[in-house]
């Protein structure tokens, strides 16, 4: 069996024993979230995937998830408000990355989790950072996909990924017309996974700009970048701002670095058993 086969095949077997549930946020929006394993017995590892993507492009497709169970954790992964299988709004009063953590910390509270590790790529590693800085419940951290953009502009880097352009791009009738560095490729990449396009606007007018406490985050944390991504350029200075933080750069762009087995690998040791 090649890599290839053999990635699919696992990610076969982790989307099928999987248990799916549905909960309510406190603004009644139905997110969708995945358990594998049990969270009574030992400390689950919470996913939150980046924009455009979900459970299951973000963490099964790429081997993400069977790696962590054969590794003996268990699994939590939520479906991000206009994302996958969870509700998806119009209005942007419904989005942004700190409304995503209460619904990350919801879910958590819902499930009765205790202490948890967590994984979050691109803007859900700004979710994770937001969370990680306020949850005495986490024990490591791990966020993928961002760099010292966020000691800059607050969230993901608005220097490179423009907010008003990604709007744009979301809402065209003609992709020809989008012409903004690096946003061609998540129009496509949004329009690959059968996204709803008008939610997606909606959130990414909502990106985060904000200081997040990184000196209040107590988790050892792992920040883990592609050393061809734009979006996360300098990580190790990002890492420099966590108590606890350390880096490790990997071979691929933004959206490949997370199928790279290298990143895999670094996030599994790290979260360990």
């Amino acid at each position: 069996m090649n890599a290839l086969s053999s990635a699919v095949n696992q990610a076969c077997v982790a989307a099928t024993t999987a248990r799916s549930g549905r909960f309510v946020a406190d603004d009644g929006i139905r997110l969708s979230y995945f358990l594998w394993g049990t969270t009574d017995t030992q400390s689950p590892v919470a996913l939150h995937h980046g924009f455009a993507a979900s459970t299951e492009t973000n963490w099964i497709a790429t081997g993400v998830v069977a790696a962590l169970l054969k590794a003996g954790r268990s699994v939590i992964s939520i479906d991000a408000r206009g994302h996958g299988q969870s509700d998806k709004p119009h209005n942007a009063d419904r989005y942004g990355e700190a409304r995503m953590a209460r619904d990350l910390v919801g879910l958590l509270d819902h499930l009765d989790v205790a202490e948890f590790d967590l994984f979050g790529y691109s803007m859900g590693a700004i979710v994770s950072l937001i969370v990680a800085s306020a949850d005495t419940r986490l024990r490591r951290l791990v966020v993928g996909g961002i760099g010292e953009g966020v000691l800059v502009t607050g969230g993901v880097d608005l220097r490179v990924m423009n907010r008003d352009a990604v709007v744009a791009a979301m809402l065209t009738d003609d992709p020809s017309t989008i012409t903004a560095p690096g946003v061609p490729e998540f129009r496509a990449f949004a329009e690959a996974n059968g996204n709803d396009l008008v939610a997606l606007g909606a959130q990414a007018s909502r990106m985060f700009d904000q200081a997040i406490n990184l000196k209040n985050i107590a988790a050892a944390t792992l920040v883990l970048a592609g050393r061809r991504d734009a979006l996360a350029i300098q990580p190790e200075r990002l890492a420099a701002a966590i108590p606890r933080g350390r880096c490790i750069k990997v071979p691929g762009d933004h959206l490949g670095a997370v199928r790279q087995p290298e990143f895999i690998e670094a996030a599994v040791e790290f979260l360990g058993p």
